[in-house]
């Protein structure tokens, strides 16, 4: 049994699949900010959205596929949110079931593998009854596969048959067995017997050693242990460990497998569930969301209205303000403008949009379209190195240098003042080349930076390919957060941020003055 919820061919996985720059784009982006709004307190599903937006998915139809099994679940939740409890619960109570560690004989495997499969089908009748009830409401792909699943391998029929099974391997009359003489006058080649009955599909080992267990019919001879014969008990003991050992194993591999089938349901279903918890965290600040349109990876686009930050959203009380972003056959966008004027935000805001598009998730906005990429990858500022191990400079070039290692074509590079620990002049060379070079390996790269030279020097090639953004600064010198079209300016308008913070502290002394 297979869930096929995540992919539509093979299982989803929590093991090695980040990128190598997983924890750059973590501390870049702000990425833990989102992990926790979608986990809550939970750490399994912390995991599950780490692994599901950091391996980001490289093609159309697996972004497609997962789009719709999470339109399904934002449409009935509660169904979504029910199949997920089945598992947990389902997990959770095989794993309280005594006797897990002592499990030293075949029998007490097969009594602990009875007890689990026994709640096992207590969860299968749940799921079940879930299907009937509400299966024909899904209409994803996925969810069809899962439902069609579920309605075929669990029909009434087939559980009657495993519930007789599991009271027949009970051995309420004891067992019945056959062996032969080996060469050394021991027993060899041990066979459970029992009546003739249909082969279950799951328990194909157990029936090939068991059959099925009847009663038996008194025929034969016989002969009873003394009460105080304990050698004679321990012989018994051991007649019966070696016919029941087979199917005591396989008995256990089925509840193995069983136990797999739910963990990897609480897997999958658990990265749709992270989704619907940070649906209703946005929900309650009234921040809109959109189901994104990847595009080809062909041909440069991107268009987005009311695109947010969705980690500073999730941090702040009031609404953040959204961009528009017009960028289609663009493969550079330098970002320029006033100080504190929603630059870095803009930035952090297309690379969350990004992975979270690629991931198969919503997105913050309004509406959203973007290429599908190959990977995203950041270089942001960093603060001064406390150990002094090597300047500024050095540390940017030094991290540049592992992102052109690790880049390929069809990728997105975000910049946040990369270079600017240096002169302008020296910084707006070594940036120039980089993103010259950059551009000509079919690398998409979004530039926020204060170094005038760079931005004017691009704005001089007047390449249709190259989009200008510019924090608007309004003439008081409000910051509306609102990111335009624009050519860039000599000033970031630093002397506003000056004035306004000299001017409180000045009006913070006057006052104390006053009060002496």
């Amino acid at each position: 049994m297979k869930v096929f919820l995540m992919f539509r061919d093979h299982d989803f996985s929590l093991e090695g699949t980040a990128p190598a720059n997983a924890e750059e784009l973590i501390q870049d982006l702000e990425l833990n900010t989102l992990f926790h709004a979608t986990a809550g307190d939970d750490k399994f599903l912390l995991e599950v959205a780490k692994s599901g937006v950091l391996a980001t998915l490289k093609d159309r139809e697996s972004i497609h596929y997962r789009q719709e099994v999470l339109a399904d679940c934002l449409k009935f939740p509660e169904i979504a949110r029910e199949i997920y409890a089945i598992s947990v619960e389902a997990i959770e109570r095989e794993n309280h079931i005594w006797g897990y560690f002592l499990m030293t004989s075949p029998d007490s495997l097969l009594r602990r593998s009875i007890e689990a499969l026994g709640l096992f089908l207590a969860s299968f009748e749940r799921l079940r009854k879930l299907c009937d009830e509400h299966g024909s409401k899904f209409h994803s792909e996925g969810f069809g596969w899962f439902f069609a699943m579920i309605t075929q391998e669990l029909d009434d029929a087939y559980l009657q048959v495993v519930k007789d099974h599991l009271q027949r391997l009970q051995f309420p009359n004891g067992i019945l067995m056959t062996a032969n003489l080996g060469p050394d006058f021991r027993g060899s080649d041990y066979i459970l017997h029992g009546l003739e009955v249909k082969k279950l599909r799951w328990f194909e080992q157990v029936q090939e050693w068991v059959g099925q267990i009847g009663h038996r019919n008194g025929a034969g001879l016989s002969f009873e242990v003394d009460p105080r014969d304990e050698a004679g008990f321990r012989a018994l003991e051991a007649l019966r460990t070696e016919g029941i050992i087979h199917v005591a194993t396989a008995l256990g591999q089925s509840s193995d497998h069983i136990l797999s089938f739910f963990k990897a349901l609480r897997l999958e279903l658990g990265f749709y569930i992270a989704c619907l918890n940070l649906k209703e965290k946005l929900a309650a600040r009234d921040e809109p969301i959109c189901r994104p349109n990847p595009l080809p990876a062909e041909g440069e686009a991107l268009r987005c209205q009311g695109l947010y930050d969705v980690c500073l959203s999730l941090n702040t009380a009031d609404r953040v303000v959204g961009n528009e972003v017009a960028g289609e056959n663009k493969d550079l966008v330098v970002i320029t403008g006033a100080n504190r004027g929603g630059k870095s935000t803009l930035l952090r805001s297309l690379g969350l949009a990004q992975l979270m598009m690629q991931c198969g998730m919503f997105v913050p906005a309004e509406a959203f379209q973007a290429n599908v990429c190959q990977g995203v990858f950041t270089h942001f500022k960093r603060e001064e190195d406390a150990g002094m191990r090597s300047g500024k400079l050095d540390e940017e070039l030094s991290r540049m240098s592992t992102i052109i290692e690790r880049i390929t074509p069809g990728c997105v590079l975000l910049l946040n003042e990369s270079f600017a620990s240096t002169n302008e002049r020296e910084g707006s060379e070594i940036a120039r080349q980089i993103v010259r070079a950059l551009l000509e390996m079919n690398i998409k790269v979004f530039y926020v930076t204060h170094m005038f030279d760079l931005a004017q020097g691009f704005f001089r090639d007047r390449m249709d390919s190259f989009l200008f953004l510019r924090a608007e600064r309004l003439d008081d010198g409000t910051r509306t957060f609102r990111l335009l079209e624009g050519e860039p300016l000599p000033t970031s308008f630093g002397k506003d941020l000056y004035t306004r913070i000299f001017e409180a502290q000045g009006s913070v002394a006057a006052g104390a003055v006053r009060s002496t």
